[in-house]
C-alpha cells in the first residue's frame, strides 16, 4: 500500500509537472502576444499623433478658408448693394426723363401754332435773305460789266 501511495504521489508530481510545463508555454505565448500588441499600439500611437497633427493643420486651413469666404461674401454684399443703388438711380433718371419728355410734348402741343408761325416767318426771312444776296450778286455782276465796258472804250 505504501507503493500505491508513492505511485500516487509520483503521478501527482508528474501531472503537476506537465501542468506547469503547459502553463509555462501558455504564459510564454501570452507574453509574446502582449509584446506584439504593445509594439502595434506604439505604432498606432505614432500614426495617431501624425493624424492628429494633420487634422489640426486641416482645421486651421479650414478656419482660414471660412474667414476668407466670409470676407469675400461681405465684399460681394457691398458690390450687390452698389449695383442696387445704381439700378435705383437709373430708374429715377428714367422717371425724370419720362416726366421731362411728357412735359415737353405737352408744351409742344400747346405751342404748336406758335411754332408753326415761327417756322413760316423763318422761311420768309430765308427767302428775303436769298433774294437780297441774289440782288447783291446781280449788282456786283452789273458793276463788273460796266467796268469792263469802260475799260474797253
Amino acid at each position: 500500500m505504501e507503493i500505491i501511495l508513492y505511485l500516487s504521489v509520483a503521478l501527482i508530481a508528474i501531472a503537476f509537472l506537465v501542468l506547469v510545463i503547459y502553463l509555462a508555454k501558455t504564459l510564454n505565448s501570452l507574453q509574446e502576444t502582449l509584446s506584439s500588441v504593445s509594439t502595434t499600439l506604439t505604432g498606432l500611437e505614432k500614426q495617431l499623433d501624425g493624424v492628429t497633427k494633420e487634422t489640426t493643420e486641416l482645421l486651421h486651413k479650414t478656419n482660414a478658408l471660412a474667414e476668407d469666404i466670409q470676407e469675400k461674401s461681405q465684399n460681394l454684399n457691398s458690390v450687390v448693394s452698389a449695383v442696387k443703388n445704381v439700378g435705383t438711380t437709373v430708374n429715377k433718371f428714367n422717371g425724370t426723363l419720362k416726366t421731362l419728355t411728357e412735359s415737353f410734348d405737352i408744351q409742344v402741343e400747346e405751342n404748336k401754332e406758335k411754332i408753326s408761325q415761327i417756322v413760316q416767318w423763318g422761311n420768309v426771312f430765308l427767302e428775303l435773305k436769298d433774294k437780297w444776296v441774289a440782288k447783291k450778286h446781280q449788282k456786283s455782276a452789273n458793276h463788273v460789266e460796266e467796268i469792263k465796258r469802260v475799260r474797253s472804250h
